[in-house]
């Protein structure tokens, strides 16, 4: 005690401590991977896949002139970096299918006189549908287009034609958003809040039951028992399958009392999809909770896969502004597509049809969520 008291710190002793972290986190692989590979992915995401400027989005042109300024207006947005003209829509309907389905951002309308209007200096109008439940992938684009067509068509207004020019432009413009006319940003936030939120809580809560289970040494028991690794998976999901549907119901509640967000379409309908995305977050708990040796082990995982479920599936970002390869991780997350089906429904009125080609590749990414994790409990009961 003396000695101790004579020499408070001793270095051999201090090094000593060191040198014992450094052999535990060697030894704990999994926390410190992730102490590097969470910093690397945030700064891969925010530092090349985030974009608030979206170019290249896809529009569909509706063009009843074939005259000469129609052509040089399609070639010019088609040149702009902003549009990418993917469709020819022939009429109306046409136009309001595509936009409903989410396959184009934009309808740009070309009446019938536009070239003899524009002729004639009455400033013909160009109608521009847009759909605008993500009102930050449609604004820089719309305030970009009277620009380019102000640029080029005064570019071809010249000699006895630079009459036509006007201080306020040669063409009026008629912006129609659909879907969220007031551009409110709650009503595509709040509706992709119910996406992430199932997210955090349904993979971190079931990430931890196996590994409790292991650390409270209650494994043993269920080692003891004659269940299979499916039932035990099953029986441990199916409780917070009702724990998830309070959370939807909690904010289909927020959202139209507090945000008053218009549910457009059938709420039956989301609920019945939600199933399957709640399951598939729960499929992907558990199996982190066979890979983990420890809760802390799954905690840092559920994060590891949390953080581009948000970045990386259009929740806070344009989902169209981000690099392809950025897309096509998102495109392999469930969140991608149930953030379009919550935003369809409640925003488009859309069906079982509409939604269709989103709910296939939710339904395999539960299955294989779901296969993973029942061969890792059998080789965890092994």
């Amino acid at each position: 005690m003396s000695a101790v008291s004579h020499h408070p710190l001793s270095l051999p002793r201090f090094w000593a401590i060191v040198m014992k972290e450094f052999i535990q986190m060697r030894r704990d692989r999994v926390t410190f991977a992730m102490m590097i590979g969470i910093p690397l992915m945030q700064l891969l995401l925010f530092g090349f896949a985030i974009n608030s400027d979206p170019k290249h989005l896809p529009t569909a042109i509706r063009a009843a002139d074939q005259g000469p300024f129609a052509r040089t207006l399609v070639a010019a947005l088609r040149t702009s970096g902003y549009f990418a003209l993917v469709r020819e829509a022939a009429t109306e309907a046409e136009a309001d299918h595509l936009l409903k389905l989410g396959e184009v951002q934009f309808v740009i309308n070309i009446p019938q006189d536009f070239s003899r209007r524009l002729l004639r200096g009455e400033s013909p109008t160009l109608l521009i549908e847009a759909d605008a439940t993500d009102p930050a992938a449609t604004g820089p684009a719309i305030s970009a287009v009277r620009a380019i067509a102000d640029s080029v068509l005064n570019r071809d207004l010249t000699g006895p034609l630079a009459r036509l020019r006007a201080r306020a432009g040669p063409i009026n413009f008629a912006i129609h958003a659909h879907y969220n006319p007031e551009n409110i940003t709650q009503y595509n936030i709040v509706p992709g809040l119910m996406g992430v939120v199932l997210t955090m809580t349904m993979v971190i809560i079931t990430a931890l039951a196996i590994t409790r289970e292991r650390e409270r040494g209650t494994m043993e028991n269920l080692l003891a028992t004659p269940v299979r690794p499916v039932e035990v998976m099953v029986g441990k999901i199916l409780p917070y399958i009702a724990v998830g549907y309070i959370q939807v119901t909690l904010i289909v509640l927020a959202a139209r009392l507090i945000f008053g967000v218009p549910m457009i379409g059938s709420l039956a309908l989301l609920y019945g999809v939600a199933l399957f995305f709640i399951a598939a977050n729960l499929a992907v708990g558990i199996t982190f909770s066979t890979l983990a040796k420890n809760q802390l082990q799954a905690v840092q995982m559920a994060v590891f896969f949390f953080l581009p479920s948000i970045l990386l599936t259009g929740f806070m970002f344009p989902f169209r502004g981000m690099p392809e390869w950025a897309q096509w991780v998102g495109t392999c997350l469930p969140n991608t597509h149930f953030l379009r089906i919550v935003r369809g429904i409640l925003l488009k009125g859309n069906g079982l049809a509409e939604i269709a080609p989103e709910i296939w590749p939710l339904l395999l990414f539960l299955a294989v969520a779901m296969t993973i994790g029942v061969k890792r409990y059998r080789q965890t009961l092994d």
